[in-house]
């Protein structure tokens, strides 16, 4: 069964305005695409860059206003919205910063924050001045996995085995083939003989890449106190491949980027019934969505397979999309605490993944 979206009614009496926070190869390749087909809902009005002449070139793609002050950006009354798409470890502070400058809505890039008391300090600010945030976690807004969400029943309670399979080229490639990206930042030839390199390259991998599904793995896997981690192994220039026990649940990352092709994003949920499979566009990629098929029955006689999708647009259209009904009051926000869980669920894999990783590191040297 293919379907196609029936997009939410959205209606303002002008566009909402966005201001952002990083004009990096994220805000050009992603979400300036994105936005430029939401235009009669929301427009772009302020970038705000470190590197001045980056703001500039950027904004005036979009006849935005243009600066490196984040105080500048917050404090324009015409910004409604404000996506912070800068370097991580700037996160927390700014959406805490964006919250009490009275906006109706924050867009937070992931991570939105590196510590669980990172993270609580949003969800007190944000629960204080009522601000509602989302993090761009861009699979969780998928029509897709919206779909596939409404119709699987209960196969979450039911699931043994989620698996996430990532297979991709460099990021630079889709930033190329999506727009001419302007100043892309130089990167460096690692030393996989240091363990720390080893170790920072897993976590990087988890944080910054993985972290795009677990919140879905966290959805068939919500008992996740007791993480433990049977392979942790890195894969050069950029992956991992790592099986992980949550309760009574196997999990399986893996991901490869490297200069093969085809490119392959899929997650799957398995139980002794019935199977979940949904195939996601790659990253970068705008038009059309993921494409979810539930397949239950336990023999070829009494298989069925249902499919949804794929729909008109992806998670990168349906996250500004929420952010509008968010900021219009036409939809509740989600619960911080769901937010806070997510970003706990990673931080644990993460540290696990590369404490078993400095493990086999080590006894492979001695």
């Amino acid at each position: 069964m293919s379907s196609h979206s029936q997009a939410t009614p959205l209606s303002s009496p002008e566009p909402l305005g966005v201001g952002i926070l990083g004009a990096g190869p994220v805000t050009q390749a992603i979400h300036l695409p994105s936005l430029a087909r939401l235009r009669n809902i929301l427009e772009v009005r302020h970038i705000m860059d470190v590197d001045a002449a980056v703001a500039e070139a950027v904004a005036a793609r979009v006849g935005a206003t243009h600066g490196t002050s984040m105080d500048a950006l917050l404090g324009d009354p015409g910004v409604d919205i404000v996506a912070i798409c800068s370097p991580h470890q700037f996160h927390a502070d700014q959406v805490i910063a964006a919250c009490r400058a009275g906006k109706k809505a924050v867009l937070c890039e992931k991570p939105f924050a590196m510590s669980g008391d990172e993270a609580a300090r949003i969800s007190a600010v944000s629960e204080e001045t009522g601000v509602p945030i989302i993090v761009g976690a861009m699979h969780t807004f998928d029509p897709g996995w919206l779909a596939a969400e409404a119709n699987w029943g209960d196969l979450p309670e039911n699931v043994h085995t989620i698996r996430s399979s990532i297979i991709l080229p460099p990021n630079a490639r889709f930033e190329d083939f999506a727009t001419e990206i302007i100043t892309r930042p130089a990167g460096g030839t690692p030393d996989y003989s240091d363990v720390e390199v080893i170790k920072g390259a897993l976590r990087g991998g988890i944080m910054g890449l993985a972290i795009h599904d677990l919140p879905l793995v966290r959805r068939f896997a919500p008992d996740f106190e007791d993480i433990e981690v049977l392979q942790a192994r890195h894969v050069r220039p950029f992956g991992y491949v790592i099986s992980l026990r949550a309760g009574d649940r196997t999990i399986e990352l893996r991901a490869a980027m490297n200069k093969t092709w085809k490119p392959e994003w899929v997650f799957e949920a398995i139980s002794d019934d019935a199977t979940l499979r949904i195939d996601f566009t790659p990253s970068y990629v705008q038009a059309g969505s993921a494409v979810a098929t539930i397949t239950s029955g336990t023999g070829t006689r009494d298989t069925k397979s249902t499919t949804f999708g794929p729909f008109e647009h992806n998670g990168y259209e349906g996250e500004w999309r929420e952010l509008a009904q968010l900021a219009l009051g036409t939809k509740q926000p989600p619960p911080t605490e769901s937010l806070i869980n997510d970003l706990t669920f990673a931080i644990a894999i993460a540290d696990a993944t590369v404490d078993e990783a400095a493990a086999e590191f080590a006894g492979a040297r001695q």
